[in-house]
């Protein structure tokens, strides 16, 4: 009995006041999983994670580091992941309006701003890089970039990754309407459906792959993943395999991924004023990219005849279906007969290609 006790009390001598700090982001994380419906497959387990590794002495901190090790530090997790990803992803609306690609493109510029701020703020280069990226709005490609790099704020950049991306709905809409008038977002965009041949949509993804790794090398196991989810979609022959990716294997890959983050959420290593300033600086890079695919979109309106509502070129950030999801309906509460949605899902996806491109040469530049 002394010896239970002593136990207890050597538990309640290690506890700190940071990791009540851990458990209070923890249930945060929880809250907006269950309440707010905020990716709840991968914040309620992270949340849960960042309670279970902060507490005295725990016992789960080992096995969070070997999954970690098998799953994210050999990038294993994310490249999975991307599988799911690519087989749930239509590429049907790009291929029938090609140039929705330029709003994909245009919306990383966020990515480049933040480098250059965060190199200002004094962080290494790797770090800086590892950094910017969390602007794409893509976990996995964060992950990839920041473990690839050895970035030492690994946790910070996976949650405030993973963060923006389920805070899409509340951080787009403001500063969509900050840079947009009320006649711009009631641009109408009649969707003209073309015959998109199954040829094409096979041949899309392992074209795209192999240009992409002509001018990204980095990008190539990124882009190489996701476009093998989508063939998979698209070949007709394996689709209970496609279903499996986009079902069983993404929902099993994000919960191993959410649990396995919070090893890199232990209090000592987390709580510190570089966290609250790379948070800040992600959000800055997801405000700019998203800043930057609006004004793209207003600067082709002034050479071009056919008008495009401009708040489509905010879904070419890499939250895929979300911010499609969040531009329809800001579309349809300024005019309910406005139907954005084919354009904003075909600017989304190519937000997805583009941000793992972006990855992948940042990845070139930065990994000597």
């Amino acid at each position: 009995m002394a010896e239970f006790f002593d136990s207890l009390l050597g538990n309640f001598t290690n506890l700190t006041w940071q990791m009540p700090v851990m458990w209070l982001i923890g249930g945060v994380l929880i809250y907006l999983a269950i309440k707010k419906d905020m990716e709840p497959s991968l914040l309620l387990p992270m949340g849960f994670g960042a309670i279970l590794v902060n507490l005295p002495m725990s016992g789960a901190v080992e096995t969070l580091e070997v999954l970690f090790n098998a799953g994210i530090s050999n990038e294993l997790f994310p490249l999975l992941l991307f599988i799911g990803i690519g087989a749930m992803i239509d590429f049907g609306p790009v291929l029938n309006n090609p140039k929705l690609m330029l709003f994909g493109a245009a919306a990383q510029f966020g990515i480049f701003f933040t480098l250059a701020l965060a190199s200002i703020c004094g962080f290494l280069p790797n770090d800086a890089a590892s950094i910017a990226v969390i602007g794409a709005a893509d976990g996995p490609t964060s992950i990839v970039v920041a473990q690839a790099l050895n970035s030492k704020y690994l946790g910070a950049i996976m949650v405030a990754a993973y963060s923006y991306m389920a805070l899409v709905p509340i951080v787009q809409p403001p500063f969509i309407k900050l840079c947009t008038t009320k006649k711009e977002r009631l641009i109408r965009m009649p969707y003209e459906q073309k015959n998109v041949t199954k040829t094409t949509r096979i041949l899309f993804p392992i074209i795209v792959t192999m240009l992409v790794g002509l001018v990204a090398p980095g990008a190539v196991a990124l882009i190489g993943f996701l476009m093998f989810g989508n063939l998979l979609r698209e070949c007709g022959v394996l689709n209970s395999l496609s279903e499996t990716a986009q079902k069983v294997l993404a929902n099993l890959i994000t919960l191993f991924l959410g649990l396995t983050i919070a090893f890199r959420m232990q209090a000592t290593e987390f709580l510190s004023p570089d966290t609250l300033l790379i948070m800040g600086l992600g959000l800055v890079a997801f405000i700019f990219d998203t800043v930057g695919g609006v004004m793209f979109a207003k600067l082709l309106n002034l050479f071009s005849k056919t008008k495009i509502n401009p708040m489509i070129g905010a879904c070419g950030i890499s939250a895929f279906p979300m911010s499609s999801r969040v531009v329809h309906k800001m579309g349809l509460k300024e005019d309910p007969q406005n139907f954005l949605l084919m354009h904003t899902v075909g600017v989304n996806v190519s937000g997805q290609i583009a941000s793992v491109i972006a990855g992948g040469l940042i990845l070139s530049f930065f990994l000597k």
